[in-house]
């Protein structure tokens, strides 16, 4: 009875994981060309990635996403991608400093006439909010709430390859149209109204084994179309019902565009540069001694296997006389 319980049970989830799979889901992200330096074992974070990443994170996505885990000496730390043996104190390290500084925050302590003034960011504050609460938060984004970003690679599935996918998966160019549509109100004026519509096939991210996607998409008002995020397409999808495209829409636009962040290094910010520097730096983030911690276990593994062989030879040296 509890084997025909468990057969039943894989066979609603496996049911109910493509009915998922028929209502849209989301397209499986990727890594970029060239998979990831972090990968494995002995994989580590490319530094310069993580500095670049850094700034397009100050750049483009702080403006709406918090990182409140993390205090800005978080970035000299050992580990961090601004640390200098120089300065084994992150707070001492003038690049942190410089960091911090930039930004303004409320002081905690009132001034003289009982009043809060804002004052440069230190070494020890968490990165700045750039809204007081959610409910401003949801005000200035339509009712959105964009979610805070220390650990967004832990809670997605896909990790770095998420938010690289994310960012470099919305629709080019080509495969927008927009119609202007007329219709009459109850008062009897007539009212235009501007339709957004996806023509998917002429997606890059579809090229490759998805020509069944035969259609076009309905996008609503204030909602951006990603094939990387999960939702659900079916009630948009003007095409074969049974091949819904993947992805749902979100209220984020686009983000990045060839050279809107001039990287400090010289390198070039094309979009798949700056969506893997971003990804790269995030994944540092929600994760800061993963290099450390690498490093600790290699040697942990490398000290188990020298005990496993000297237990070995020690067993049969000691007990060599005894019938086994």
């Amino acid at each position: 009875m509890k084997f025909m319980r468990f057969i039943s049970a894989g066979l609603g989830a496996a049911a109910l994981a493509l009915s998922a799979q028929a209502a849209g889901g989301a397209k499986h992200p990727h890594a970029p060309e060239g998979g990831w330096d972090f990968q494995g074992p002995l994989g580590e974070l490319d530094m310069d990635s993580v500095q670049r990443g850094y700034q397009v994170y100050r750049e483009v996505c702080a403006s709406c996403h918090s990182m409140r885990l993390l205090h800005y000496r978080n970035l000299g730390e050992p580990g961090g991608p601004f640390y200098d043996p120089e300065y084994p104190n992150a707070n001492d390290n003038p690049l942190v400093k410089a960091f911090a500084a930039q930004d303004e925050i409320l002081s905690t302590e009132p001034n003289d006439v009982g009043d809060y003034d804002y004052r440069p960011a230190r070494t020890s504050d968490p990165f700045k909010s750039p809204y007081p609460n959610e409910q401003a938060a949801r005000a200035a984004n339509g009712g959105a709430y964009p979610p805070d970003l220390s650990v967004i690679t832990k809670a997605r599935a896909g990790g770095a390859s998420y938010i690289y996918s994310l960012m470099t998966g919305y629709p080019e160019e080509a495969a927008i149209t927009t119609h202007t549509i007329e219709s009459v109100g109850e008062d009897g004026e007539t009212v235009t109204e501007q339709q957004t519509l996806i023509e998917v096939a002429e997606m890059s991210v579809f090229e490759h084994g998805d020509s069944h996607y035969e259609g076009e998409l309905v996008q609503p008002v204030g909602q951006y179309y990603n094939p990387y995020f999960a939702g659900d397409t079916s009630a948009q999808w003007q095409g074969d019902p049974r091949h819904a495209p993947p992805g749902g829409f979100l209220a984020m636009p686009p983000q990045l565009t060839p050279g809107r962040v001039e990287y400090l290094d010289g390198t070039e910010a094309t979009v798949s540069q700056m969506a893997e520097d971003v990804a790269a730096f995030l994944q540092w983030a929600g994760e800061p001694k993963q290099t450390q911690r690498k490093s600790t276990g290699l040697a942990a593994m490398i000290y188990l296997a020298i005990l496993a062989v000297l237990l070995w030879f020690s067993f049969h040296r000691i007990w060599r006389k005894v019938d086994h």
